[in-house]
């Protein structure tokens, strides 16, 4: 029998490896943008609609309706406003980037979350976040921000609307966490394949009329940027959020903000190898505080203990 800590720091690993997965998106999105003109709420949008339908097909071959029909009837507020949460922080953070750059998104919506949920397990639990917890949350806002400067994202320029780009990053982080700590929630009550195919579905049916809404060509027959659409819906989309919950089974919704920090590391590393954008000594210590605090968590995180009500 698996003991709670080793189940911990399996969920940890599962989260992280998901952290990477997302972390390889960003390429992809650039590469598919150099092939075809496709705004990035439609590539968000296709993502989204690729991941549901593999997922749909892999719940119908495993035989797995009866989990998905349980959790709609029991869970189906919660269900949808996962999903709906995971469509708007993606939509957000895309925006965000348009109008204030990578850099400053980057920090603001991925730092925001984890503080977010360290803020909201505190005040659940009645009680301050531990000395470990703290030290933790500390090296990997500053790691991620050290990689992100070190990637030299922000170099040219602050975008054309600062204010607006800070509220859409904002409005990003906050809309993570949220769909982090609900998550959490379900993840402990169903399997992961039901819930991220649920979850899925009901973004895609969120993108699908914004992506008509915007600019730009909504299809392609290029051969590679098809390729890629499929890599993001089926790798980063379908894959990454079902280890996700997966971790989110036995992990806190904080402990998994601050795993998927290895994102940006992640995409910081991907862009220097095919890329070959240098992070430099900043980037450098960046990772190592990042991969740091993940190590971190896997020796403090406690096991996880019935779902938050």
């Amino acid at each position: 029998m698996t003991s709670p800590s080793t189940a911990a720091r399996l969920g940890l690993l599962q989260i992280s490896l998901a952290g990477v997965l997302w972390g390889t998106g960003g390429l992809a999105v650039q590469l598919v943008r150099e092939r075809v003109p496709m705004h990035v709420v439609t590539i968000s949008a296709w993502r989204m609609v690729l991941a549901g339908v593999v997922l749909a097909a892999l719940l119908l071959a495993l035989r797995g309706g009866p989990v998905l029909r349980d959790l709609l009837r029991t869970h189906p507020r919660r269900t949808v406003v996962v999903g709906a949460s995971t469509a708007a922080y993606q939509a957000l953070y895309f925006g965000a980037v348009t109008l204030v750059g990578v850099s400053v998104a980057t920090v603001v919506s991925l730092g925001l979350a984890p503080v977010l949920l360290t803020a909201a397990e505190a005040v659940r639990g009645r009680r301050l976040p531990g000395r470990g917890r703290t030290l933790v949350l500390v090296a990997a806002l500053a790691g991620l921000v050290l990689v992100t400067v070190g990637a030299g994202h922000g170099g040219g320029g602050t975008g054309p609307e600062p204010l607006l780009g800070v509220l859409a990053a904002c409005g990003s982080g906050a809309a993570y966490a949220f769909a982090t700590a609900q998550g959490e929630v379900l993840a402990r009550s169903t399997g992961p394949l039901a819930l991220t195919t649920a979850t899925t579905g009901v973004g895609a049916l969120l993108l699908v009329p914004a992506a008509l809404l915007v600019d730009g060509p909504r299809t392609t027959a290029d051969p590679q940027a098809v390729a890629l659409l499929v890599y993001l819906g089926v790798v980063t989309m379908a894959l990454a959020y079902g280890l996700l919950y997966a971790g989110l089974r036995t992990s806190s919704g904080s402990a998994a903000t601050i795993a998927t920090l290895l994102e940006p590391v992640t995409a910081a590393a991907v862009a220097a190898l095919v890329l070959d954008e240098r992070i430099g000594l900043l980037g450098l210590v960046g990772t190592a505080l990042v991969l740091l605090a993940v190590a971190g968590l896997g020796r403090e995180e406690p096991a996880a203990g019935p779902p938050p009500p």
